[in-house]
């Protein structure tokens, strides 16, 4: 099986600049994605999901640093590595990133074959470390992939998709704490419907900070599935302060879930990469 090429999002107004960097990776062997605006790079972190990010510290429109934190606010700041792109006068800039947990700067002009290096090892480590979600603490990354290939290799199997709907509307309105508080809820009661409903042979891990998967056994699916909803139509509403209860249930920005299950019976599930494509198309 072919292993999926690193994803690299390049933030760079200097289209010349962009360009080479685009085509340079490439070659490399990497999938690149590539913007011009901070806003854009928003949007195309969470359409692409990349690997790792190449930042301009200086964007049109927001700053690399104001980048980094809304980045950092919305999806936790273990999730995705970054690179800046800096000028030498930018020291305060630099440190500003290092409070973010930017994971290296590179000082415009630069060597390519030195960035190339600083990815290499970027992405490395960030493979060594990305293996349990830190806020709930449930297998992520490769811990994920290789269950989901297991999966696909027994006879029959079954899989259901539960993504919470959302929830960087309630972060933004609530902050930070409240909303960890809702995922560490959330995945205590996806535990517990396994525990009751479920065998020891499941598993339940994330496919992204608000997705989370579970391998079941087909004869289990339904079950499973009944207990979640029932456990989580009851349980959304009480996350929002009593006074924000009933404005909430009128919104239709409020906290919601989806399940979807995916199984063996369709037989056009037959590799890792379009698993995964089935999943973020129905999650």
């Amino acid at each position: 099986m072919t292993e999926a090429k690193p994803k690299l999002l390049i933030i760079e107004d200097d289209l010349d600049l962009a360009d080479m960097l685009t085509a340079y990776f490439r070659v490399e062997g990497y999938e690149v994605v590539t913007v011009d605006r901070g806003e854009e790079g928003i949007h195309a972190y969470k359409s692409s999901h990349p690997d790792l990010i190449i930042l301009n510290i200086h964007l049109p429109d927001i700053d690399g640093v104001e980048f980094a934190s809304r980045l950092r606010g919305a999806h936790r700041a273990g999730d995705i590595p970054i690179i800046f792109m800096t000028d030498k006068r930018e020291l305060i800039d630099d440190l500003k990133g290092l409070e973010l947990g930017v994971d290296g700067f590179i000082t415009k002009p630069f060597d390519v074959q030195d960035l190339r290096l600083r990815v290499r090892n970027v992405l490395r480590r960030a493979s060594q470390d990305s293996l349990t979600n830190p806020v709930t603490g449930l297998p992520e990354g490769k811990l994920v992939d290789e269950h989901l290939r297991q999966c696909l290799q027994r006879p029959e199997w079954t899989t259901l998709v539960i993504s919470l709907e959302n929830l960087d509307t309630f972060r933004d309105i609530y902050g930070f704490v409240a909303s960890d508080d809702v995922m560490r809820a959330v995945s205590l009661m996806l535990q517990n419907a396994i525990r009751d409903t479920g065998s020891p042979e499941d598993f339940l891990g994330h496919i992204d900070t608000a997705v989370f998967v579970l391998v079941t056994m087909p004869g289990l699916a339904s079950k499973l599935e009944n207990r979640i909803c029932g456990r989580l139509d009851r349980s959304l509403e009480y996350f929002y302060p009593i006074k924000d209860r009933e404005k909430s249930a009128r919104n239709n920005k409020r906290l919601v879930f989806k399940i979807h299950m995916l199984q063996s019976s369709n037989s056009q599930i037959t590799t890792l990469e379009v698993l995964k494509d089935s999943i973020w198309r129905n999650k």
